[in-house]
């Protein structure tokens, strides 16, 4: 049976914190003992936050390319000065949003930058994603194992668009201690069938299944344990999620 528990009391993290020393605080709060496969999803936000991802608006100068899009999009150019620094490519402009590839790979609204839940006198702030998602989840998996017998797993998640659907869902941009992607292809279904072209998304899986315990707005919790799960398949990060762009059917 699948298990999803919200940890609660965690306190607004900022630059600088133990957000490894937290989390094991609050699982030991909850009255959890980690097991095997057990893996904990945190949300991007407070991992960015920790890491000193903010950024102060007023020390971005926008340079000519970032004045130039915000006249046609009538965006904030310090804000898409950001995007431009954190983006491999302008995937599409829009006034409401520019969809660009991450330099981690990710093809998101706005190379993830966001500007909401960033506590008190943060209005002129805005907040990055982790400069390596993988590195921060192995991070937290590798220290939270100096507390625990079993280290659960680590899945970083964010809210993504999807191409053709409306809303968001939560995925992975970050993972370690799990198989992220698991190829099925080779495998048979239960009619004998050879699977050609399965490849399951765990790591995106749960953290879509977290999504709906955390939420998106002002509920205030930042991560959520999942028990339950089992898997056989070798740890991969959430870097193979990327698909490559030569197989890119929407560029």
């Amino acid at each position: 049976m699948l298990e999803l528990h919200p940890l609660h009391g965690l306190p607004e993290v900022s630059e600088g914190a133990d957000l490894a020393a937290l989390l094991a605080d609050a699982v030991t709060a909850a009255g959890i003992e980690p097991q095997p496969q057990d893996v904990l999803v945190v949300t991007q936000k407070i991992v960015s936050k920790a890491e000193g991802r903010m950024v102060d608006l007023a020390t971005v100068e926008p340079g000519p390319q970032a004045l130039a899009m915000a006249a046609d999009t009538a965006r904030d150019a310090r804000v898409i000065e950001l995007i431009l620094r954190e983006s491999s490519a302008i995937i599409r402009a829009t006034p409401q949003v520019l969809v660009t590839r991450h330099h981690s790979g990710h093809v998101m609204a706005n190379a993830g930058i966001d500007r909401s839940n960033l506590g008190k006198g943060n209005a002129e702030k805005v907040l990055l994603l982790p400069e390596d998602a993988d590195a921060s989840a192995l991070a937290l998996h590798t220290t939270l194992a100096t507390r625990f017998a079993h280290a659960p797993a680590i899945v970083i998640s964010d809210s993504f668009g999807r191409p053709w659907r409306m809303g968001t869902v939560n995925v992975a941009i970050g993972a370690a201690g799990l198989p992220s992607i698991i190829d099925q292809r080779g495998d048979t279904d239960r009619d004998g069938r050879l699977l050609m072209v399965t490849q399951v998304a765990l790591a995106d899986m749960i953290a879509s299944a977290a999504g709906l315990v955390a939420g998106e707005a002002a509920e205030g919790i930042p991560a959520v344990y999942v028990r339950g799960l089992s898997w056989s398949a070798p740890d991969a990060p959430a870097k193979a999620l990327v698909r490559p762009i030569a197989e890119d059917l929407f560029r």
